[in-house]
Protein backbone atom coordinates (compact mmCIF):
# COMPACT_ATOMS: atom_id res chain seq x y z
CA UNK A 1 0.00 0.00 0.00
CA UNK A 2 1.43 3.56 -0.79
CA UNK A 3 1.84 6.32 1.25
CA UNK A 4 -1.24 9.32 0.96
CA UNK A 5 0.07 11.99 -1.34
CA UNK A 6 -1.31 14.74 0.90
CA UNK A 7 0.45 13.54 4.03
CA UNK A 8 3.74 12.91 1.60
CA UNK A 9 3.82 16.68 0.80
CA UNK A 10 3.14 18.05 4.17
CA UNK A 11 6.30 16.10 5.82
CA UNK A 12 8.20 16.81 3.42
CA UNK A 13 7.54 20.69 3.25
CA UNK A 14 6.75 20.38 6.96
CA UNK A 15 10.67 18.35 7.08
CA UNK A 16 12.49 21.00 4.73
CA UNK A 17 11.40 24.08 6.32
CA UNK A 18 12.11 22.95 10.13
CA UNK A 19 15.65 21.75 8.54
CA UNK A 20 16.31 25.56 7.17
CA UNK A 21 15.50 26.73 10.68
CA UNK A 22 17.87 24.12 12.63
CA UNK A 23 20.67 24.59 10.24
CA UNK A 24 20.31 28.19 10.51
CA UNK A 25 20.58 27.87 14.28
CA UNK A 26 23.54 25.50 14.03
CA UNK A 27 25.60 27.81 11.72
CA UNK A 28 24.98 30.62 14.14
CA UNK A 29 25.89 28.31 17.07
CA UNK A 30 29.48 27.59 14.93
CA UNK A 31 29.85 30.73 14.43
CA UNK A 32 29.99 30.11 10.50
CA UNK A 33 30.54 33.09 8.13
CA UNK A 34 27.61 35.00 7.48
CA UNK A 35 28.71 36.20 4.22
CA UNK A 36 28.47 32.77 2.59
CA UNK A 37 26.19 33.11 -0.14
CA UNK A 38 24.33 29.33 1.70
CA UNK A 39 24.18 31.25 4.56
CA UNK A 40 22.81 33.95 2.78
CA UNK A 41 20.17 31.88 1.26
CA UNK A 42 19.38 29.80 4.85
CA UNK A 43 18.59 33.40 6.37
CA UNK A 44 17.01 34.92 3.92
CA UNK A 45 14.65 32.02 3.35
CA UNK A 46 13.94 31.89 7.30
CA UNK A 47 14.08 35.73 8.32
CA UNK A 48 10.47 36.79 7.73
CA UNK A 49 9.01 33.93 10.18
CA UNK A 50 11.77 34.62 12.49
CA UNK A 51 11.92 38.49 12.69
CA UNK A 52 8.45 38.47 15.19
CA UNK A 53 9.85 35.42 17.87
CA UNK A 54 13.43 37.64 17.44
CA UNK A 55 11.80 40.47 19.32
CA UNK A 56 10.56 38.53 21.70
CA UNK A 57 12.99 36.15 22.64
CA UNK A 58 16.55 38.09 23.82
CA UNK A 59 20.00 36.22 22.31
CA UNK A 60 22.04 34.75 24.64
CA UNK A 61 25.71 36.25 22.82
CA UNK A 62 25.62 34.59 19.15
CA UNK A 63 22.59 31.77 20.61
CA UNK A 64 19.43 33.04 19.04
CA UNK A 65 16.96 30.16 20.20
CA UNK A 66 14.23 31.69 17.88
CA UNK A 67 15.21 29.49 14.95
CA UNK A 68 14.79 26.48 17.30
CA UNK A 69 11.46 27.67 18.47
CA UNK A 70 10.22 28.29 15.39
CA UNK A 71 11.22 24.27 13.89
CA UNK A 72 9.70 22.80 16.89
CA UNK A 73 6.05 24.73 16.37
CA UNK A 74 6.55 23.73 12.03
CA UNK A 75 7.20 20.14 13.61
CA UNK A 76 4.15 20.99 16.16
CA UNK A 77 1.99 21.64 12.91
CA UNK A 78 3.07 19.39 10.51
CA UNK A 79 2.22 16.22 12.61
CA UNK A 80 -1.16 17.97 13.29
CA UNK A 81 -1.70 18.18 9.94
CA UNK A 82 -0.60 14.98 9.07
CA UNK A 83 -2.87 13.13 11.85
CA UNK A 84 -5.51 15.75 10.62
CA UNK A 85 -5.32 14.50 7.05
CA UNK A 86 -5.41 10.43 8.48
CA UNK A 87 -8.59 11.72 10.47
CA UNK A 88 -6.55 10.46 13.76
CA UNK A 89 -6.56 11.78 17.24
CA UNK A 90 -3.09 12.41 18.83
CA UNK A 91 -2.89 13.71 22.68
CA UNK A 92 -1.35 16.99 23.04
CA UNK A 93 1.75 15.41 25.29
CA UNK A 94 2.84 13.22 22.30
CA UNK A 95 2.40 15.88 19.64
CA UNK A 96 5.10 17.79 21.52
CA UNK A 97 7.31 14.75 22.69
CA UNK A 98 7.67 13.78 18.76
CA UNK A 99 8.17 17.00 17.96
CA UNK A 100 10.47 17.70 20.33
CA UNK A 101 12.71 14.26 19.63
CA UNK A 102 11.65 14.84 15.79
CA UNK A 103 13.87 18.44 16.15
CA UNK A 104 16.65 16.66 18.03
CA UNK A 105 17.43 13.93 16.11
CA UNK A 106 16.58 16.59 12.76
CA UNK A 107 20.29 18.41 14.87
CA UNK A 108 22.14 15.20 14.96
CA UNK A 109 20.91 13.49 11.14
CA UNK A 110 22.39 17.04 9.95
CA UNK A 111 24.94 16.53 12.18
CA UNK A 112 26.14 13.18 11.07
CA UNK A 113 26.12 14.01 7.49
CA UNK A 114 28.12 17.01 8.12
CA UNK A 115 30.60 15.27 9.79
CA UNK A 116 30.44 12.73 6.95
CA UNK A 117 31.12 15.16 4.20
CA UNK A 118 33.98 17.07 6.40
CA UNK A 119 35.85 13.85 6.54
CA UNK A 120 35.44 13.36 2.69
CA UNK A 121 36.47 16.64 2.16
CA UNK A 122 39.24 16.57 4.10
CA UNK A 123 40.23 13.88 1.79
CA UNK A 124 39.71 15.08 -1.31
CA UNK A 125 39.92 19.05 -1.25
CA UNK A 126 41.12 20.36 2.13
CA UNK A 127 41.72 23.42 0.97
CA UNK A 128 39.10 24.46 -1.30
CA UNK A 129 37.56 27.71 -1.60
CA UNK A 130 33.93 26.61 -2.80
CA UNK A 131 30.91 27.71 -0.32
CA UNK A 132 29.66 24.70 0.67
CA UNK A 133 32.51 22.79 1.63
CA UNK A 134 33.99 26.02 3.61
CA UNK A 135 30.09 26.30 5.20
CA UNK A 136 30.38 22.26 6.00
CA UNK A 137 33.65 22.66 7.74
CA UNK A 138 32.77 25.93 9.77
CA UNK A 139 29.93 23.97 10.78
CA UNK A 140 31.49 20.76 12.26
CA UNK A 141 34.93 22.52 13.07
CA UNK A 142 33.45 23.07 16.89
CA UNK A 143 32.45 19.29 17.00
CA UNK A 144 35.89 17.55 16.24
CA UNK A 145 37.23 20.27 18.56
CA UNK A 146 35.18 18.92 21.63
CA UNK A 147 36.14 15.17 20.56
CA UNK A 148 40.16 15.93 20.05
CA UNK A 149 39.71 17.38 23.86
CA UNK A 150 38.67 13.50 24.82
CA UNK A 151 41.18 11.74 21.57
CA UNK A 152 43.76 13.67 20.79
CA UNK A 153 45.01 12.79 16.86
CA UNK A 154 47.66 10.15 17.45
CA UNK A 155 50.59 10.11 15.69
CA UNK A 156 48.38 12.83 12.21
CA UNK A 157 45.55 10.42 12.37
CA UNK A 158 42.27 12.50 13.54
CA UNK A 159 39.76 9.99 15.08
CA UNK A 160 37.40 12.46 16.16
CA UNK A 161 35.21 11.64 13.79
CA UNK A 162 34.65 8.03 14.98
CA UNK A 163 33.67 9.27 18.54
CA UNK A 164 31.44 11.96 17.10
CA UNK A 165 29.55 8.91 15.23
CA UNK A 166 29.33 7.05 18.23
CA UNK A 167 27.91 9.46 20.32
CA UNK A 168 25.05 10.37 17.67
CA UNK A 169 24.63 6.42 17.40
CA UNK A 170 23.94 6.09 21.27
CA UNK A 171 21.61 9.38 21.57
CA UNK A 172 19.65 8.27 18.19
CA UNK A 173 18.87 4.83 19.89
CA UNK A 174 17.74 5.84 22.79
CA UNK A 175 15.39 8.40 21.06
CA UNK A 176 14.32 5.52 18.52
CA UNK A 177 11.03 4.78 20.53
CA UNK A 178 10.01 7.93 20.25
CA UNK A 179 10.23 8.81 17.06
CA UNK A 180 7.61 7.91 14.35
Amino acid sequence: MGQDPVILIIHTLGSLYAFMLILRFLLQLSGADYYNPISQAVVRLTSAPLKPLQTLLPRAGRMDLSPLLLAFGVNILTLYLMMLVKGASVALTAVLLFSGVGLVDAILTIYFWAVIAAVIISWIAPDSYHPAPQLILQLTEPLFGLARKVIPPIGGLDLSPILIFLVIQIIRSQLAPFTL
